[in-house]
């Protein structure tokens, strides 16, 4: 009797432990330092990007007082079109070297540049070398989408892109296919790039608290890492009637191995 009702506790605290908590799986949840409704800052102000390796920008250039001179920036078989006086390139990646290169200007050193650094650049050579002064030429340099990667226990993983600007960490896990009930929100990592090497940070997405972080925000090439809850690893199931099903079958298992013992 002692021998089951052993097995019983053991059977108890299995099941206890098999289920995934909802606290675990659920994004954003309220706050304990932040009342409910509350007006909620979030730091949208970032330390300026600079560019890597790899990055992809488009460049757009516009001098409506004179659209012949801005069409010879065009080399056939590229990217780009032309509309009133202006011209769109898109996918100027950098090189290993750190370089871009411009139709008729040749190679830019755009490594470590901000797009502003770099568009200011571009539009002092523009000047110096082709346009007039009162050309009223305009520079847009953006980058071509933002490129990450999901790894892990995400519901997609690889290289992926969203053509805006600025991205939460929330909404890039989104896009990408989103996190499964067997996924960690309590340690998502960042993996990025710096000039001095690569840094990992870690985000808890089960709290709204996360809002706050300077990391909430998504930089070109992060690395986004998501690790399985134990459970998985387990395997005793990821709702209650599947741990529960789990469970019973090994309690079972051990019940009928004991009593075949005892009754030898």
């Amino acid at each position: 009797m002692r021998k089951l009702l052993g097995l019983f506790v053991i059977f108890l605290l299995l099941l206890a432990s098999s289920c995934v908590p909802t606290r675990k799986i659920t994004y954003l949840q309220e706050s304990k330092t932040t009342l409910n409704d509350s007006l909620i800052t979030i730091r949208k102000m970032q330390p300026p990007y600079r560019l890597q390796i790899n990055d992809v920008l488009s460049i757009q250039i516009k001098a409506p007082l004179d659209p012949d001179l801005v069409q010879m920036f065009n080399i056939a078989g590229e990217g780009g079109g032309g509309q009133a006086g202006g011209l769109y390139f898109t996918g100027y990646s950098l090189d290993q070297h750190g370089d871009i290169r411009i139709p008729q200007l040749g190679k830019i050193k755009a490594l470590g540049m901000t797009v502003e650094e770099l568009r200011e650049l571009i539009e002092k050579r523009l000047v110096k070398e082709y346009f007039k002064e009162n050309a009223n030429l305009f520079v847009t340099v953006k980058l071509d989408g933002l490129r990450y990667t999901m790894v892990g226990e995400v519901g997609g993983t690889g290289q992926k892109t969203i053509y805006r600007d600025q991205v939460s960490i929330v909404e890039a896990i989104a896009d990408g296919g989103g996190v499964p009930i067997t996924g960690d929100l309590t340690a998502v990592k960042i993996v990025r790039q710096y000039p001095d090497g690569v840094r990992t940070h870690e985000l808890d997405l089960t709290t709204i608290d996360v809002v706050y972080s300077p990391y909430y925000y998504i930089q070109p090439n992060d690395m986004i890492v998501v690790s399985p809850l134990p459970q998985k690893a387990l395997g005793t199931g990821t709702t209650g009637l599947a741990s529960f099903t789990t469970v019973i079958s090994v309690f079972t298992t051990l019940v009928t191995t004991l009593l075949f013992f005892t009754r030898l």
